[in-house]
């Protein structure tokens, strides 16, 4: 039994933020392997901290995350979590990397609060870098990495070694089935050690199917040089749309198709083309619900579909309907992000081009489960506290 649950809870800890996580019932079935209260007061003397930085392409967050330990024959149990993010990610600091490292520094000081003075020397902290920085160039990455490293090592808590990195892609994105690993290509299934136990998984993680690099490849901009004057045009905007992105370091010029047609059928065509035929198809997704997170759940709360702080159940068909919506009467939501049609038309083909998802296939949108973020990012900290040698 506690195999099982083990299992179960590391599909859900270790899950990327971009990812979706797979079970066979809609139901909100994890919801009992998080506390239902969380207070960091009253620290025990069998009670530890982590800190684990998540850096995407959107944003930067830190997870400050509570445990405590009865004995050392049982698994660490989760006490609390703090949860803290800023806009925009590292990624943004591509040419100002002492700028990017001082979002960091200001996360930072909610991690001195939080965690006593009298655990900082052995708590540990840690810097994840997922989307943003591995569509940078290395040597502007590796500088803001090096900045990150810096402030780690002038603060009071325990740096391990590397503990700043762009993450592994297998660490990402979990699904856990007996017949699924049988069947997967070999690249796609990982070990994973946990609580003296040996885990095989089914996880593989895409790059370049990140929100901002999908628009990037819709526009045709993503293996191309921008240079100065050159517009990168979509059916997928409205047309009489130009305007400047600034993403990676790099300054893009897009705007809508002027004489062309636009709306949902001509930007479904342009999208389609990124994912088609490029993911792998699990004969399981046929049968499954799935859990969803990050800018499935940004678009959805966007278009009213589910409601921010609750979230809810939707069917991949909710996503296609609201795109049409959208893409077909873009002069509507002029005050909405430009790219919301192109953005609901990518979902939805990555999730029945690209996953193989049906029309009716369920998907649980949710942030928090009893005020735990769902995130990799509690997986990866249990990782690392056993790693160290602070948790068994």
């Amino acid at each position: 039994m506690a195999a099982t649950w083990l299992a179960i809870f590391l599909m859900l800890a270790l899950s990327s933020i971009y990812c979706i996580v797979s079970h066979p019932s809609p139901e909100m079935w994890f919801q009992g392997l998080f506390p239902s209260s969380v207070c960091l007061a009253n620290a025990r003397t069998n009670t530890f901290y982590g800190i684990m930085f998540d850096a995407g392409s959107t944003g930067t967050r830190i997870h400050i995350y509570t445990f405590v330990q009865k004995n050392p024959e049982q698994p660490p149990e989760l006490d609390g979590e703090i949860f803290e993010s800023v806009k925009p990610g590292l990624s943004a600091y591509v040419d100002q990397p002492e700028k990017g490292a001082e979002t960091v520094k200001g996360l930072l000081k909610m991690a001195k609060e939080a965690v006593p003075r009298s655990h900082w020397k052995e708590t540990p902290v840690v810097l994840k870098a997922t989307a943003g920085l591995r569509l940078l160039p290395e040597p502007k990455a590796q500088a803001l990495l090096s900045e990150v490293r810096e402030v780690f090592e002038e603060s009071p808590f325990l740096v391990p070694n590397n503990s700043v990195s762009i993450m592994d892609g297998s660490s990402e994105g979990i699904e856990d089935d007996n017949e699924t690993l049988e069947q997967t290509p070999v690249d796609f299934v990982t070990s994973f050690e946990m609580f003296n136990s040996t885990y095989k998984l089914y996880t593989h993680s895409y790059l370049g199917f990140g929100l901002k690099a999908a628009r990037l490849a819709t526009l045709g901009a993503l293996e191309m040089k921008a240079v100065d004057g050159q517009m990168f045009r979509s059916s997928c905007l409205p047309k009489r749309l130009e305007a400047e992105w600034h993403f990676g370091g790099v300054r893009y010029q897009y705007g809508g198709n002027r004489e062309g047609e636009t709306g949902f059928e001509p930007c479904y065509s342009e999208v389609v083309k990124v994912v088609q035929g490029k993911l792998h198809q699990p004969d399981e997704i046929r049968r499954r619900s799935f859990y969803a997170f990050s800018y499935y759940y940004d678009r959805a709360v966007d278009t009213d579909l589910i409601d921010y702080e609750k979230g809810g159940v939707l069917e991949v068909r909710d996503f296609e309907r609201k795109a049409k919506e959208v893409c077909d009467n873009m002069d509507r939501y002029t005050s909405a992000s430009p790219f919301l049609c192109m953005d609901l038309s990518y979902i939805t083909a990555l999730l029945k081009e690209g996953f193989g998802f049906g029309d009716n296939t369920l998907l649980q949108l949710t942030k928090k489960v009893n005020n735990i973020e769902t995130s990799w990012a509690l997986g990866a900290t249990f990782h690392l506290l056993q790693s160290l040698g602070l948790s068994h």
